[in-house]
């Protein structure tokens, strides 16, 4: 005897799990190999991994956004998939190298990446209280801003790891370490100024909603 679901259910879910959504999901099980990479800390190839990992993670970021605009597939779900899934991604990069700061040449301040994570609670539990009130806040462009500087710093923090981790060295590796410190202050200010912008957007249509 088999069951077979109500065509309206089906059609919901088909229309909801387009292609940009299937990325976003993508991206979480991309950010799930990408810690079980960096906790292998014994082997000396988990950071030139985890680089690999995190630019297939970071063109489903492109690519889902861009397609969900250019062929009208945005949806609810993709409205709040995709910035839980950036989060999470960016949230385990961050943490990781943390982990690795005996190691690296260039520390990632651990009170830097809270800064970052507790804005990311923050506008993840202001998202939250909209869609108790039947409000979807979509990502601002800001926040897109955000997410880009993030991802680009974590790329250069990870360059800096394999070049430890394999002992690499060249002539201008003293220069990748300087620009590795320079976007951690860089994308410390656009994560906290991109925070304020879209409280300062929201908050109102979240008060005034019933």
């Amino acid at each position: 005897m088999s069951f077979n679901p109500p065509t309206g259910i089906y059609i919901n879910w088909h229309m909801h799990l387009n292609l940009p959504n299937r990325l976003s999901i993508l991206r979480l099980v991309l950010s799930c190999g990408f810690v079980a990479v960096l906790s292998c800390q014994t082997v000396n190839w988990s950071g030139a991994v985890a680089f690999v990992i995190f630019v297939a993670a970071g063109l489903t970021d492109f690519l889902d956004g861009h397609l969900a605009r250019k062929y009208h597939l945005i949806t609810d779900l993709g409205k709040l998939l995709d910035p839980i899934a950036d989060k999470i991604m960016v949230s385990a990069a961050f943490i990781e190298l943390v982990a690795y700061n005996d190691l690296m040449p260039v520390v990632t301040p651990a009170w830097l990446v809270i800064c970052v994570l507790a804005r990311e609670f923050f506008i993840t539990g202001l998202r939250s209280l909209a869609a108790a009130k039947g409000v979807i806040l979509a990502a601002a462009r800001s926040g897109k801003h955000k997410t880009i500087s993030q991802i680009v710093t974590i790329l250069v923090g990870l360059a800096v790891l394999s070049c430890a981790q394999l002992q690499v060295n060249f002539s201008g590796l003293a220069a990748v370490f300087a620009l590795y410190q320079f976007l951690l202050w860089l994308t410390l200010f656009i994560t906290v100024w991109s925070g304020a912008a879209y409280v300062v957007k929201n908050y109102q249509l979240v008060l005034a909603t019933k």
